[in-house]
């Protein structure tokens, strides 16, 4: 048990917590808000997927990790956009629009992967660049602390204040008022000159600026290189966290942390042979945790479009 505490309380631990944290808080601020105006975006996975690609892949091509990074965003922009035009235009599912998009870029990554790497596996035979590691004056130099906050992907950092830039953007600006206002009562929104469709598609782009993050970070900062799948599930894992962290930034943020802490701490004691059953319980109820959530807020999307259009039950 000694060891086990050695291993937990230390500051490579937190460390790695908040490094695999990092994408996930920028997929979970992201499902935040687009949740929050109404439009659910369960697309959040193929658009980290198409940035992760997009980044690794720009980032070889310029010879820049910045370039990467700018074009892992537009990549997941571009997606975002999409799926507002086809749901908010042409008033497709929006469920069905990100079913869409999730398949796409499962199978488009591998196609591209392809003919960039001729490996449908990885891109390790492709020289692509990573975002750098910022050292924190003063901070650094902090026994335990220092070696716990400082040293971070400078994507890390941004994940933390992406936290604080959604919950001032929902809490203190007013497009964040027109959001919540559209989420809330489309009509009543749209009534006192609100306008709906474009506060709902800002509110999607702005959840895929926050996809091209997460995936950026995926392929230029947690690793260095691309694979197939590479998100691993962490976009549905951002809209349980999101439908436990009742819509809300800080509950979102800590929901994610907790949701990454468990399983590493799982592993820290499995590595160090403490295998209890518990964990092999608890690993259970995490992922139908997961799934309940994502379920939940199917029925409250599916249920707020049956107030809207009350003729849909009848069909």
């Amino acid at each position: 048990m000694k060891a086990l505490t050695d291993l937990i309380f230390t500051s490579d631990f937190f460390y790695s917590i908040l490094r695999v944290t990092t994408p996930l808080l920028f997929a979970s601020m992201g499902a935040v808000v687009s949740d929050v105006a109404g439009v659910p975006n369960i697309a959040l996975e193929g658009m980290m997927l198409m940035a992760a690609f997009a980044g690794m892949f720009f980032s070889y091509l310029f010879g820049s990790a910045w370039a990467g990074l700018a074009f892992a965003i537009l990549t997941a922009v571009i997606a975002a956009s999409v799926l507002a035009f086809f749901t908010l235009y042409y008033k497709t599912n929006i469920i069905l629009g990100g079913i869409a998009i999730n398949s796409l870029a499962s199978g488009g990554t591998i196609f591209f992967l392809y003919l960039a790497a001729h490996d449908k596996g990885t891109s390790v035979s492709l020289d692509s660049k990573v975002l750098p590691n910022i050292n924190i004056p003063f901070i650094e130099d902090i026994p335990v602390l220092g070696p716990a906050v400082s040293g971070h992907n400078i994507l890390t950092y941004l994940s933390i204040l992406a936290v604080v830039f959604t919950f001032y953007l929902l809490k203190r600006t007013a497009l964040g008022y027109h959001i919540r206002a559209v989420g809330e009562k489309k009509e009543a929104a749209d009534s006192v000159g609100i306008s709906v469709v474009r506060t709902q598609a800002i509110a999607l782009v702005i959840s895929g600026v926050m996809s091209g993050l997460g995936g950026a970070f995926m392929s230029m900062g947690y690793v260095s290189w691309f694979s197939r799948d590479m998100v691993s599930g962490r976009g549905w894992i951002a809209l349980a966290a999101e439908a436990m962290g009742q819509r809300g930034a800080i509950g979102t943020a800590a929901t994610s942390l907790l949701w990454n802490t468990f399983p590493f701490f799982r592993s820290s004691c499995l590595r160090l042979g403490v295998a209890f059953s518990v964990f092999s319980s608890a690993a259970t109820l995490h992922h139908l945790l997961s799934s309940a959530c994502f379920i939940r807020l199917l029925h409250k999307w599916d249920a707020a479009q049956t107030a809207s259009h009350p003729y849909h039950a009848v069909l």
